[in-house]
């Protein structure tokens, strides 16, 4: 019925075992609670009639039928015995309570009395027999509401089973949160952040292939046009030279635009890494600084603010460093001469803040920035660069963001958020 992977099999079994314990123990407890409470009193009217057989008092006048069943008799041990001494015994089918009580410490006598309790007896073991089928019934019972219970919490997990077994790439819908129970509102939480994410891979790729033929259809039509323009007639040796340079130069815009797709599946290899320890203060530091050559090469200003001193995280190195390098290179791309960029961390509740601050030329916020082919501004590019930055913080369960300024000068603010669950801030030695 349950496979033994099965966590319902599992809490069957663990409640079955601790509710038996529980059957046990408390039965145990009650069941020794009675009997002793019931040997407790025997006890007590054992002792009573060796006191009062002791003090000579009449034992028959109050209450002539209490000692029926009772042997009395006197008995000499060798050695003076002062404590009381109870015991029972059992002849053939009858049960005995024996009470040793001392009477007359000089002659070492002492009483001798015994009482049938055989009754008493079977008493205790109806109690006992009725106590064991209580446990039967209610061991059934927790069975029964056991598999019950476990039938209704697993119940979410195969509703949530049933509407993913249904879905594809192209029928994909949110879970609704709400009706789910509180416990199972963070799984919930986390499909539907899967969804969403696999919905926007669905679509770029379908972006990227659609772009990628349209991309690379373009220059072979020119190349080809060109090639039989040039084979029309016969021409000068300078007008194929000319044709040739034209067709290179396409091939060469090709070649850049089949090195960025190669990029994409790089990328995907890059997320099956193994996550590394990494200060990403260290990190950005040391990009930085090559940054400051380019920046001082281009004739731009080059700006470091980082806080904290130190952030570990947990993270693959290869998918920060594609995004941080988009970035800076997109900020001295489009930041004219005399601009500058402007790259800082801050620390905030949610983890560690990036920013990169261009004096460029803006976005529109209106178009998708990180779909793939989208080109932004004057400047030449393939349009993958912040596609594949956006694949790579969503590998690294981080968010990024492209915003214009507010601060009344052009330019843009890349902004990436670092997740704090998987990473935590250390003072710098």
């Amino acid at each position: 019925m349950f496979s033994k992977r099965s966590i319902r099999r599992d809490f069957l079994i663990q409640l079955l075992i601790a509710s038996a314990t529980l059957i046990v123990i408390f039965s145990s407890i009650l069941y020794f609670f009675i009997e002793q409470s019931i040997y407790e009193e025997k006890h007590q009217e054992l002792i009573i009639y060796a006191q009062n057989i002791s003090n000579d008092q009449e034992v028959f006048s109050n209450n002539a039928d209490a000692i029926f069943g009772l042997t009395i008799e006197v008995i000499h041990l060798k050695k003076t015995h002062r404590e009381v001494n109870i015991y029972q015994s059992t002849k053939k089918t009858r049960t005995y309570m024996t009470l040793i009580y001392p009477f007359s410490l000089y002659k070492h006598s002492y009483l001798k009395i015994t009482k049938e309790i055989s009754q008493t007896k079977r008493i205790l073991d109806k109690i006992l027999n009725y106590i064991f089928t209580i446990n039967i019934a209610g061991f059934i019972l927790v069975i029964l509401y056991a598999i019950a219970l476990s039938k209704m919490l697993t119940n979410p997990l195969k509703t949530l089973n049933s509407k993913l077994s249904n879905m594809d790439e192209h029928l994909m819908q949110a879970i609704k949160i709400q009706s789910l129970p509180t416990e199972f509102e963070p799984l919930g939480e986390t499909i539907n952040h899967l969804i969403s994410r696999i919905q926007t891979f669905v679509k770029y790729q379908k972006e990227l292939f659609i772009g990628t033929a349209h991309e690379l259809k373009t220059p072979l039509a020119v190349i080809k046009l060109k090639n039989q323009v040039t084979l029309i007639k016969k021409r000068s040796s300078e007008d194929y030279i000319d044709a040739l340079n034209v067709t290179n130069k396409t091939i060469d815009e090709m070649n850049i635009i089949v090195s960025n797709i190669l990029n994409i599946g790089r990328q995907e290899g890059a997320q099956l890494e193994k996550p590394v320890l990494v200060d990403v203060i260290v990190f950005l530091e040391e990009k930085a600084n090559n940054f400051i050559l380019l920046a001082e090469n281009e004739g731009k200003k080059f700006y470091i603010d980082f806080q904290p001193s130190s952030f570990m995280a947990y993270l693959q190195v290869s998918l920060l460093n594609q995004i941080i390098q988009n970035f800076l290179q997109n900020a001295l791309k489009f930041t004219s001469k005399d601009g500058s960029v402007t790259i800082k961390s801050l620390h905030t509740k949610d983890g560690l803040l990036i920013e990169v601050v261009d004096e460029g030329c803006g976005v529109d916020e209106s178009q998708d920035l990180f779909a793939p082919f989208k080109r932004q501004g004057n400047k030449s590019g393939v349009g993958l660069g912040l596609f594949l930055a956006k694949s790579a913080s969503d590998a690294l369960g981080a968010k990024i963001s492209i915003k214009n300024r507010v601060d009344g000068v052009d330019g843009t603010i890349a902004t990436l958020q670092l997740n704090a669950k998987l990473s935590c801030t250390l003072p710098r030695k």
